[in-house]
């Protein structure tokens, strides 16, 4: 086959999406700056079609309720939507969400959150639920039976804010600068297999979990029919989104640690399981056998944040790029160290972790 005319001209468009998180281990406030200025340098990892944030510790007088962050493609879905929520939930205060214009964002939904409990009166349906499994079983009711309606964040005292654009118009538009929080989780979308749509960009979230990815979830078939098996429909046409649902039936349902979620999504491979002491083999094993649905096949780089910290995660072979850092009582995790430099130029330490290794960073109490 004869090579095309001057191929060594050739500029292929390498790319790759981009995550970026910060935490303060003793909760002190990072300005909304900080993540949008590390995303703004990764500018070129995305392509305009997702950018976005999710920020914990932003609603402290709603604490103890759940924001609901809602977006709809019309008017019709709002008020379908509302009268669900209104039905199932003690409303102590809803709005739409503080927005400015922005040139490049030109036909956004509607978006609206609502501060809320749920009811003591609920529907029959779901009475006897949990408190997190209602919230669960609401955000999975409105988001397959409304058209045109997603709720896209749904924990307390946090939020996710997200849209199709780069992340510096996403937190033009959702004024994320105004926000100050104790831990962030940001996301440069270049999206590959799936569309690039409003609900499909990161974070991806579930009552207080937010999930940031960079990579490709290629068993995102077989984790999804999984889920479905445990009540969790995927809606969002976005291979992330199963992800931030096993975390929560893994950790929150199943009990089990992160450090021992970790090691389903990329768990060791058979032959280093043979060569474990015994003890170890056992439990490798049990997991592999008991959660290989689950577990996460292709090459991926995550950031987690809930209400107890961030966790960062590699594939079993570290096909993605995933940095730490330290500064003081701040952690970085991000796609690449000139985005931490950008933010905090000088550093304590800074190290990539082990492939399937989880680097897990917590809140002091």
């Amino acid at each position: 086959m004869k090579a095309p005319e001057r191929y060594y001209d050739f500029q292929k468009d390498i790319s790759g999406c981009g995550v970026f998180g910060v935490i303060d281990t003793k909760r002190g406030l990072i300005p909304g700056q900080v993540p949008i200025d590390g995303m703004a340098c990764m500018h070129d990892r995305g392509n305009g079609l997702g950018g976005g944030f999710a920020a914990y510790g932003i609603y402290p007088e709603h604490a103890e309720e759940y924001a609901l962050h809602l977006m709809c493609d019309h008017k019709q879905a709002l008020d379908k939507a509302r009268e669900i929520i209104f039905a199932y939930f003690d409303v102590e205060h809803d709005e739409p969400i503080p927005t400015r214009q922005t040139p490049v964002i030109t036909d956004p939904p509607t978006v609206w959150r609502f501060f809320a409990t749920p009811r003591a009166d609920c529907p029959q349906d779901c009475r006897g639920l949990p408190e997190e499994d209602y919230v669960v079983a609401l955000v999975m009711k409105i988001n397959t039976t409304v058209a045109g309606a997603y709720i896209f964040s749904s924990g307390k005292n946090m939020g996710a804010f997200k849209g199709v654009g780069y992340p510096e118009d996403i937190a033009e538009f959702f004024r994320v600068d105004e926000y100050s929080a104790y831990l962030w989780t940001a996301h440069n979308r270049f999206p590959t297999n799936t569309p690039g749509w409003w609900g499909g960009a990161h974070p991806f979230t579930l009552l207080d979990w937010s999930i940031v990815h960079n990579g490709e979830i290629s068993s995102y078939g077989i984790n999804r029919r999984w889920l479905c098996e445990n009540d969790y429909l995927c809606t969002m046409m976005t291979d992330t989104e199963v992800v931030a649902y096993e975390l929560d039936l893994l950790v929150r349902k199943h009990g089990l640690s992160r450090r021992m979620a970790s090691k389903v999504f990329a768990p060791p491979f058979w032959d280093e399981i043979e060569r474990m002491p015994k003890s170890e083999q056992d439990v490798y094993s049990a997991l592999r056998m008991t959660y290989g649905s689950g577990m996460l096949n292709g090459p991926f780089a995550i950031l987690v944040g809930n209400s107890k910290g961030l966790w960062g995660l590699n594939d079993r072979i570290k096909l993605r790029p995933l940095l730490v850092a330290e500064k003081g009582d701040q952690v970085f995790m991000s796609s690449e160290e000139s985005a931490v430099r950008k933010v905090s130029p000088e550093l304590d330490r800074v190290w990539m972790p082990k492939a399937g290794e989880p680097v897990i960073v917590d809140l002091e109490a």
